[in-house]
């Protein structure tokens, strides 16, 4: 499958791109990042610590265990804060 992947902030600082289209086999956000983390060592880098991390589906704030059937668009980014 085919989609969109947006990055946010410093992840989009470490990888080096605001956007790109990916074609995935993984059934899961966390299978996602898994094949991201295997291309090279910048995704290694902005994904070495999930926890520190946020992930929306198609625009709806979702869990690394988020399914990706029929999905669009998965976007990374650091938790926000209010101010």
């Amino acid at each position: 499958m085919s989609l969109d992947v947006l990055y946010f902030a410093w992840v989009r600082e470490r990888i080096g791109l605001p956007k790109e289209r990916v074609e995935t086999g993984a059934d899961t956000v966390s299978g996602l990042v898994d094949e991201l983390v295997a291309r090279e060592e910048r995704y290694a880098a902005a994904f070495a610590d999930r926890s520190a991390l946020r992930v929306a589906v198609d625009q709806e704030l979702a869990d690394f265990d988020a399914p990706l059937t029929g999905v669009r668009e998965v976007a990374f980014f650091p938790p926000m804060t209010g101010g």
